[in-house]
């Protein structure tokens, strides 16, 4: 069989089980007594275990079968969670993790797990992989079986006719694989004879293979247990089977609140010892009586499906032009109505993109386990907002920056434990990583409770790197002198580290940003703390701009950087020192001529009336100087392509209603 047809299935999944393994193991370091989350851990591993197998990636099923082994040894109370077999535990997740990606890279996964694969080793002891994420007793009487109103009536019917009912436990091999296939091929079988009434686990449960060896089917046929033994075992991959007759039912007992909405599997009592624990939690269960109504769908068709709807924003938009200009009214009412549908279809295919900004923050609680561990620092992580959501183009972006700011405040903002304690603080520093929604824009703050931002240290550095003049450094205000951390080749560390300190400062973090549409800027008490605020844009492909006129050329200048157009006198722009400026609601902004940066001979220089857009770049406002407003609208941002790479002040281009191509600013680049 060829496997390459479910590559991307098991790269997606692959990552998901790791990422439950992350979670779980850095919530079960701080309770080491919940079986529930070592119970996650194994299932998520065991499924793991099974979809490298399958794929034959031996390497990879081999180490998770291990780190099973591992974790049986912790549910059945046999071994204690310890601080050092987390570390073995995480150790073992990064080899699977680079084995993964060598998958994703195109490799064959292969690795050398020697080293870590002795010290996973639990010498003999539990060398027998857990069968079952499902507790050993599923395996019980018929005394274990409980059936609601529907089955036993089933059930009861069944036998007035003449069925027997037996109670069948199935082993599949431990080496078995597509294990769900097996369990098809079994009911296949059975329902030429006769009748399945009931399994455990669930169906549901049992499609997705989230279970071990072993199932149980109640069985309705006049067919012997022999002959119903011999046709099981005619399937390839069973081990072992086990037949029951099952005993008269018992009357049924009333129960007290309404069991139609509980799954079958959740309805089944479980004895509780130190190898069990409770049925699924409530999340899960619904997840199982409902089924998944969610579908993987390949990025690039996504992609595919925007750049389709661009054209038709496009064509939407000649179309509105001509209504106009013909003024028909049955016209420009059909327009109207597919402005608004294509308006919500727009809305939909936006959100089908949104990917929320859990999947990048997922990353971090680990990242600062291990950076705890370097710095011998402690700290505790708050993650707030972590639903919001983002354009999965931007997602993909905005993790390394994320990693270099949080680096950057562990190392350079957290106190050791002691200085910490000498300052009256508590011994553990605080990172908080927060998103939310606001506007158009999603905002990302890593704020910390260390030492703040030097700003004498940061001063001297800037005027030992030439960054800034002694002149300038005295009419600096301190946020200003904070905003230098992001120059190019800005670092005030003494020393260079791993962590963070390489010499090449946050400008790397200001650029990639800025590439995205979006600015990040600092906050910090000296002493208290730092709030590092990045403000991205929601989507990258559709935005809303203003449309202005320089001579005959149409440009677009984004809403998202505007903060008010209007109309000047030329005379209220005064000259100050080498560059001209205007008094704008008691702040003064320096004025850029759009003209003169893009080299468009002026015919209007006489002009005693100035048209000026103000925008913004962080806290610092500019006004742009242009000849008239067209009017705001909503255009798709296409590339320059790679003819065109870094035209100076020109993000991208749109092509209007009526056929124009206009050019989109990039305001940063001219803010001064």
């Amino acid at each position: 069989m060829d496997m390459n047809q479910y590559l991307d299935v098991f790269i997606d999944e692959s990552k998901e089980h790791l990422q439950t393994c992350n979670e779980k193991l850095l919530l079960l370091e701080k309770d080491p007594t919940d079986l529930q989350l070592i119970h996650d851990i194994f299932r998520a591993a065991h499924t793991l275990k099974g979809m490298s197998a399958t794929m034959g990636y031996t390497d990879l099923a081999h180490l998770t079968h291990l780190l099973e082994n591992v974790l049986d040894a912790f549910r059945n109370g046999d071994m204690a969670v310890t601080s050092d077999w987390m570390d073995i535990l995480f150790e073992a997740l990064d080899h699977l993790e680079a084995m993964v990606q060598s998958i994703i890279d195109g490799g064959d996964g292969k690795r050398d797990i020697s080293e870590v694969s002795a010290k996973l080793d639990v010498n003999g002891v539990h060398a027998e992989t857990a069968a079952s994420a499902e507790p050993a007793e599923a395996k019980g009487s018929a005394s274990d079986w409980v059936y609601d109103e529907f089955e036993r009536t089933v059930i009861e019917e069944a036998e007035e006719q003449g069925f027997k009912r037996y109670e069948i436990t199935i082993s599949l091999k431990e080496d078995c694989m597509l294990k769900a296939v097996r369990v098809y091929m079994v009911f296949e079988k059975l329902n030429e004879i006769g009748e399945v009434a009931k399994t455990i686990p669930s169906a549901e449960v049992l499609e997705t293979e989230d279970f071990g060896t072993d199932f149980q089917v109640c069985f309705l046929t006049n067919q012997t247990a022999e002959d119903v033994e011999q046709i099981i075992n005619g399937v390839s991959e069973v081990e072992h089977v086990e037949i029951i007759q099952g005993s008269p039912l018992q009357p049924a007992e009333k129960p007290e609140e309404p069991q139609a909405d509980i799954p079958a599997a959740a309805q089944t009592p479980v004895k509780q010892d130190k190898q069990k624990q409770p049925a699924k939690n409530e999340e899960q269960s619904k997840h199982t009586a409902g089924g998944s109504k969610t579908i993987r769908v390949n990025i690039d068709r996504l992609d595919s499906l925007m750049n389709l709807f661009e054209e038709l924003v496009i064509d939407r938009g000649r179309l509105e032009q001509i209504a106009k200009e013909l003024e028909h009214n049955e016209l420009t009412e059909t327009v109207e109505r597919m402005t608004r549908i294509s308006g919500d279809l727009q809305s939909i295919i936006l959100n089908m993109r949104m990917v929320p900004v859990e999947t990048v923050f997922n990353r971090f609680p680990r990242m600062i386990r291990q950076l705890q561990k370097e710095l011998n620092k402690k700290i505790e992580l708050s993650i707030i907002g972590a639903e919001t959501e983002l354009d999965r183009t931007v997602i993909d972006e905005i993790g390394d920056p994320l990693v270099h700011l949080i680096r950057n405040s562990i190392d350079h903002g957290i106190e050791s434990p002691e200085t910490r304690l000498q300052k009256g603080k508590t011994e553990s520093g605080k990172v908080v990583l927060k998103a939310y929604h606001s506007g158009n824009h999603v905002f990302i703050e890593v704020e910390d409770d260390g030492a703040g931002l030097n700003r004498k240290k940061i001063l001297e550095k800037a005027l030992e790197r030439g960054v800034i003049t002694e002149r300038e450094a005295e009419t600096l205000e301190d946020n200003e002198i904070y905003e230098l951390i992001f120059a190019p080749g800005f670092s005030t560390a003494d020393q260079i580290s791993d962590i963070s300190g390489r010499g090449v400062g946050l400008d790397v973090v200001k650029n990639k940003l800025e590439s995205l549409g979006g600015s990040v800027s600092v906050k910090s008490a000296e002493g208290q703390g730092s709030l590092f605020s990045i403000q991205l844009p929601l989507t990258l492909s559709i935005i809303s701009v203003l449309l202005i006129k320089l001579e005959e050329e149409t440009f677009a200048i984004p809403i998202s950087s505007i903060i008010e157009t209007a109309v000047i006198d030329r005379k209220d722009i005064l000259q100050t020192h080498d560059r001209e400026v205007i008094d704008f609601r008691g702040h003064i902004v320096p004025v850029v001529y759009l003209k003169e940066e893009f080299k468009i001979e002026d015919t209007r220089q006489d002009a005693e009336q100035l048209h000026i857009i103000v925008v913004k770049k962080g806290d610092k406002p500019t006004a742009f100087v242009v000849d008239s407003f067209i009017g705001q609208q909503e255009v798709v941002l296409k590339s320059l392509g790679d003819y065109l790479t870094n035209v100076f002040a020109i993000s991208g281009a749109t092509i209007l209603g009526d056929g124009e191509v206009a050019l989109i600013i990039d305001c940063n680049a001219l803010i001064i």
